[in-house]
């Protein structure tokens, strides 16, 4: 078995209100960039509803608010990228 080590978990909130905003397309790009070290999981509800897609970057604790397709190369360029 292969020991993959992760740096940091990216979780995508699919909770109600950041679905109805594009949570379910921003965890699927997310998903689909496979960076190295980083784990993208969808999560429930992160507790900042109204300022989705949320996305929560652990364990540093940063917090991305209104995250749609166009602004992923953003937060990958500025906080997962080594």
């Amino acid at each position: 078995m292969e020991n993959i080590q992760v740096n940091r978990l990216l979780l995508v909130c699919q909770n109600r209100t950041c679905r109805k905003q594009g949570s379910v397309k921003v965890l699927t790009v997310f998903q689909a960039l496979n960076i190295p070290n980083i784990k993208v999981e969808k999560s429930g509800c992160l507790g900042k509803c109204g300022s989705g897609p949320i996305v929560l970057v652990l364990p540093d604790e940063v917090w991305y608010s209104h995250v749609d397709v166009q602004s992923i190369s953003a937060v990958v360029e500025q906080h997962l990228l080594d």
